[in-house]
């Protein structure tokens, strides 16, 4: 257990490779009840969310959800948020646990420019657990009535779990299949023993915070903190697909580039640990693991936009020594559908 934004949080249940394997080929369960919720809610809501989020809100529909984020006036990045449209005039904002009082005040303030919108810091309404891997579908389904296969990625619906009113989103952080369960945290215990009482026989174990970063990273899914933050631009991160409609153009083309990397060398690229290209320091690790997955050394760092195309060669500080690394195509994980 470790202290994780005021939460104590499990870094690992049984073995971080052995979670890890389990929700790429059967299911993994992870209380994912840190993440922070603000709700956003009046006549005027969708045209806050519009202004305050980077992401076209305009496009969902109630039982819908998008990756957005909040950005600075510079499109770097104050968090990366999933927005869901309960109501044409109702919103749920699901954050980053570090971020919640930020975000929180950031919004708030904001808020004061529209006549009939108001905000909600939600989080102790809400606990949340995530059911990820092949097998979710069929564990979650015999808990609820929601027909899980009228959900589309990034979607929706309400109804009861598990005996338990809450909602089931298909959404995740892994790069499989799977479903995220907001029910009420009085109840949010009852919940998790059926969902691991029905997955059992497929095999689902529980996953803490080493497999969640391990299965992201092999995904590309950009962590805040790490990967993208306040000194980073939408367009440098790479997800310029987030922005809406004129939010798309830039001035000019970003000088760096955020990539993937394998290990030539070896060793393990670290969070953290310095990046050189051509003998000169450019940057740090901003992710970086041993993949239970494809048994490689992995990571992303931001690159000179010269040097960052597939194929090039720069080198990773690791204890005092250069290891040389290559730059590959991201994701470096992609379920087969």
């Amino acid at each position: 257990m470790v202290e994780f934004a005021g939460w104590d949080m499990p870094v690992e249940y049984s073995g971080l490779t052995q979670e890890h394997l389990a929700v790429r080929s059967a299911a993994g369960i992870f209380d994912v009840s840190h993440m922070g919720e603000i709700e956003i809610a009046g006549s005027d809501a969708l045209a806050a969310v519009q202004a305050i989020f980077c992401n076209d809100a305009g496009k969902l529909q109630p039982g819908d959800a998008q990756y957005s984020a909040i950005l600075t006036e510079a499109h770097t990045f104050v968090d990366d948020v999933l927005v869901y449209r309960l109501r044409s005039d109702h919103f749920l904002v699901v954050v980053n646990a570090a971020n919640v009082v930020k975000d929180y005040n950031w919004i708030a303030e904001r808020l004061t420019s529209f006549g009939d919108a108001v905000a909600m810091d939600a989080t102790s309404r809400y606990a949340l657990i995530a059911v990820q891997g092949p097998a979710a579908q069929g564990i979650v389904q015999p808990l609820t009535g929601v027909d899980l296969t009228s959900l589309n990625y990034y979607s929706f619906a309400h109804g009861e779990i598990a005996n338990v009113r809450g909602t089931v989103s298909r959404t995740g952080y892994t790069g499989e299949d799977g479903f995220e369960i907001f029910v009420p945290p009085q109840q949010a215990d009852r919940v998790w023993q059926a969902l691991l009482t029905s997955g059992q026989p497929a095999g689902l174990i529980p996953c803490g915070l080493g497999a969640r970063d391990t299965l992201r990273l092999e995904a590309a899914m950009r962590l805040y903190g790490n990967d993208i933050d306040e000194t980073t631009t939408v367009w440098e991160a790479g997800l310029e697909w987030i922005l809406s409609g004129s939010r798309r153009a830039k001035k000019e083309a970003p000088q760096r580039k955020l990539v993937g990397f394998e290990l030539v060398d070896p060793g393990i690229a670290r969070h953290g640990y310095d990046v050189y290209v051509a003998g000169s320091a450019t940057g740090k690790v901003t992710s970086g693991t041993q993949t239970p997955t494809l048994k490689k050394s992995i990571g992303m760092t931001y690159l000179p936009t010269a040097n960052a195309s597939i194929g090039a060669e720069f080198e990773v500080d690791i204890r005092g020594r250069r290891a040389r690394a290559r730059v590959v195509p991201l994701p470096f994980y992609k379920r087969s559908r």
